[in-house]
């Protein structure tokens, strides 16, 4: 597992040695995601992409969730009051589970996908002013040595906390 570190940058020259300094400590640049306005330069950065930036993530999940759960309501009903002439079986709630659960996925993320990360609401002012927010996924047990890498080496960056659980897909 990994842990996401936030690091806010004032500026894009600070950013790049930040970048720099997370890369001969071995953070593969896949790891590092760095977020600023849209007009930002963001040369020799790894920018965020849309999973990063939009909440695509939790409404893909949270549509799973309720489209699943609508599928197997719907195949019940059909099972337990099939329309006229048809003899529906238990295999049909297992269908419609699924094409439920596969319709909620699609739609849920497709709004998703134009929501920004609730995640980074509390960055935005910084993002705002043209900082740039890195967030750095880490193994677990390196959290605490990078963050002093981070303090040591780079005081004037703002250290943005630590989210909890980070899958172990980048």
């Amino acid at each position: 597992m990994r842990r996401r570190l936030y690091v806010i940058c004032p500026d894009l020259q600070a950013a790049q040695q930040t970048m720099n300094d997370l890369l001969l400590a071995r953070i593969d640049e896949g790891h590092i995601h760095v977020l600023a306005t849209r007009d930002a330069p963001m040369e020799g950065l790894h920018e965020a992409n849309v999973l990063q930036k939009t909440d695509l993530v939790h409404g893909a999940e949270l549509g799973l969730v309720v489209g699943g759960a609508g599928g197997v309501i719907l195949g019940a009903i059909l099972v337990l009051m099939p329309p006229s002439g048809l003899q529906l079986q238990l295999v049909t709630v297992v269908i419609t589970a699924l094409g439920g659960a596969l319709f909620g996925t699609w739609a849920s993320s497709m709004v998703a996908a134009s929501v920004p990360n609730t995640k980074l609401l509390a960055f935005a002012k910084d993002i705002e002013q043209g900082k740039y927010l890195m967030m750095v996924d880490v193994p677990f047990r390196r959290v605490e040595e990078i963050q002093a890498l981070l303090r040591k080496r780079h005081p004037e960056d703002k250290d943005g906390g630590v989210e909890p659980t980070q899958p172990a897909f980048p």
